[in-house]
């Protein structure tokens, strides 16, 4: 009895598990809110983007005046000789001599060819990259965290299954001990229905393992403790809705890669804007407000005073930098070139991608849809074979071969609905349209 009461123990245990019990139910839903407030990842790219923000500013681009403040205060002791023009000679030691100056300046560079312009419209662009690759990071982790759960929820279910084959196992070694007993069956009946009990607990016991590992994964996932334990919704629900089309156009329009492709574009617009502007003067305006003072021992005054605004203008204009400027124009418009080759490439391969994942998502459908109409015909085989075994009129191989091929067609049917599944998300991720 002890051996049946391990399977009983056993059986209470997963259906704790499967039912949750006491566990906390996480939704989906749930667990994409605690990712988007702890997971690393997301954290790490909201606050690129907050330093991307912050670098949006007419300073930043070099647009507004630089104001600074100066002190300097020299002081000296010498020994001096002195010959006047006069003849006479004069000598002191240790004379003294300081000076004193301090003020505020201000340069101001009004014109540099429209440069500062164009370099704030690049830090307003480098903005939306930045909220572009705040929404791919967003997206991945969001879509990593949904295949996750949803696999959780596949294995759970094949928990349900291995826990409906333990109980027929269970089944067949007491009604083969039974039928040993009273002489209608052999020892090796109950010999063989042992050891396919024993094969079913040992699925069941790696089964249990990786669901709890996954459990890990997704708290960890979450950024949380990776201790707590949950359970998760009994069903995938998959979105037979999807078409390509409406597909392609939202690639087309809000895929973030394809999004931060464009933004590259444009930056390297302003880029080029920023080297031809060179070819222009730079204009600055200067002024300033100066404190000096200086006293001195020795010499025609010992000391004098000065205050007052000083103001003036300048100008600079490169005429010739060994060709450098017309090789720099050029790189830039190779660089141009590249970033619509880049747009081009992401296009294509995000199409790709979205047509074949299409198609797969097309096949998972059909396939879940197949593999519950096996289900239903192996429940049903299982069922008629069950009742046969139990009156003895059909061998122990041609039972087992009943309960295998029932437990095998439910792990199908929820694999496929895992698989389609899979397929609905990541053509969602791809269309920049994943239900957060």
């Amino acid at each position: 009895m002890g051996k049946y009461q391990r399977i009983l123990i056993l059986l209470f245990n997963l259906a704790g598990i499967i039912s949750g019990g006491a566990q906390e139910l996480l939704t989906v839903e749930e667990a994409v809110k605690i990712a988007l407030e702890n997971n690393y990842q997301i954290k790490t790219a909201q606050n690129e983007l907050k330093i991307d923000e912050l670098g949006v500013s007419p300073g930043q681009a070099g647009a507004l005046p630089r104001l600074g403040a100066n002190l300097s205060d020299n002081n000296s002791i010498q020994n001096l000789s002195q010959l006047r023009n006069d003849g006479t000679l004069q000598e002191r030691d240790n004379v003294k001599n300081s000076s004193l100056n301090y003020g505020v300046a201000l340069e101001w560079t009004v014109f540099d060819g429209l440069r500062m312009f164009a370099n704030f419209e690049q830090l307003k662009e480098t903005k939306k990259l930045g909220e572009a690759e705040l929404k791919q990071a967003i997206l991945t982790t969001v879509g990593e965290i949904m295949i996750t759960y949803y696999d959780l929820v596949q294995q759970q279910q094949q928990l349900s299954a291995l826990d409906s084959t333990l109980i027929i196992s269970e089944q067949r070694v007491e009604l083969a001990q039974n039928r040993f007993t009273i002489g209608k069956a052999s020892k090796l009946e109950v010999l063989n229905a042992q050891v396919d009990l024993n094969t079913d607990q040992t699925l069941m016991q790696r089964q249990l393992e990786q669901y709890k590992n996954t459990k890990i994964q997704l708290n960890e996932q979450l950024a949380r403790d990776l201790k707590i334990d949950f359970s998760v919704i009994p069903e995938i629900f998959v979105d037979h809705k999807l078409t390509l089309d409406e597909l392609e156009a939202m690639v087309a329009s809000e895929n973030p890669q394809l999004e931060a492709e464009k933004i590259n574009k444009r930056i390297s617009e302003l880029e080029l804007k920023q080297i031809k502007a060179a070819r222009y003067p730079s204009v600055f305006v200067t002024s300033g407000y100066n404190i000096g003072s200086s006293k001195s021992e020795l010499g025609f005054a010992v000391s004098s005073e000065s205050k007052g605004f000083n103001y003036g203008f300048g100008a600079t204009l490169n005429l010739f930098d060994g060709f450098n400027q017309n090789r720099r124009e050029k790189m830039g418009k190779v660089a141009l070139e590249n970033a619509d080759i880049a747009i081009a490439q992401q296009e294509q391969e995000l199409n790709s991608l979205v047509n074949t994942t299409y198609q797969t998502y097309l096949t998972n459908i059909s396939l879940m849809e197949l593999e519950e109409r096996n289900e239903a015909i192996a429940k049903e085989n299982l069922d008629i074979t069950v009742e046969k075994y139990r009156i003895g009129i059909i061998p122990t191989i041609e039972f087992r071969t009943a309960q295998l091929n029932y437990i095998n067609a439910r792990v199908r049917h929820s694999n496929a609905k895992f698989q389609a599944k899979l397929s609905e998300i990541v053509l969602k991720q791809l269309a920049g349209n994943l239900d957060l």
